[in-house]
């Protein structure tokens, strides 16, 4: 199971390495699934420990369980992983 977030140092997958080096930023999706309560407990939690903005999130959108919402936060960082708050961008 550890071996799932092992980096993968091998490129020839990428079909165009000239493409890595005009897009160098890294984009993450976190989703946050769960009671509209839940939800917003952990979007403000996340928010003090100043890892994102509650404004940088999606507004809750209804999930496939009813009773569940869901929201996105979209991160991008550049090629040496800072976030574009962290590198004064």
């Amino acid at each position: 199971m550890s071996q799932e977030f092992v980096p993968d140092d091998n490129l020839s997958d990428r079909p165009n390495d000239d493409s890595a080096a005009v897009c160098e930023q890294e984009v993450v999706l976190l989703t946050v699934v769960g009671s509209p309560k839940g939800v917003r407990e952990t979007i403000l939690t996340l928010y003090r420990l100043g890892f994102a903005q509650v404004g940088d999130w999606s507004p809750p959108q209804r999930a496939a369980n009813p009773k569940q919402v869901i929201s996105v936060l979209i991160r991008r960082s550049g090629a040496d992983g800072t976030s574009p708050r962290q590198s004064g961008r």
